[in-house]
């Protein structure tokens, strides 16, 4: 198979609030339902929402992984709640697969799909 036939697949993704302990929802302006959605390496908020950064700085660094095939044992296939990092907001998110993408290698890596490159 060529370099430029080469595909993968990833999850897309949704990441919502689920859970604002009550009266804490002003603490990181999080309200229940909002959410943003992963697409390959593209992050959507939907048009006049807003989502935390510091929230957003916590989930950041499992998208990747949660957008790949995991074992069904690994714990990143099942555990899919992430705390606000904010000690007084205590907001819950949950990360959810939505759907899987398949993309040409050729089209996203500066390799062009070369083994080792």
């Amino acid at each position: 198979m060529t370099g430029g036939n080469r595909t993968f697949r990833l999850y897309d993704l949704r990441v919502e609030i689920v859970a604002v302990e009550p009266g804490l929802e002003d603490v990181c302006n999080h309200h229940l339902g909002d959410h943003f959605t992963v697409s390959g390496e593209n992050l959507s908020i939907p048009a006049g929402k807003t989502f935390s950064m510091y929230a957003l700085a916590a989930v950041l660094p499992l998208l990747p992984a949660k957008q790949r095939v995991t074992d069904d044992d690994d714990w990143m296939s099942h555990d899919d709640e992430v705390m606000c990092p904010d000690p007084a907001c205590k907001a819950v998110m949950r990360i959810v697969r939505t759907g899987v993408r398949e993309f040409r290698l050729a089209d996203v890596s500066p390799s062009r799909g070369r083994r080792g490159g």
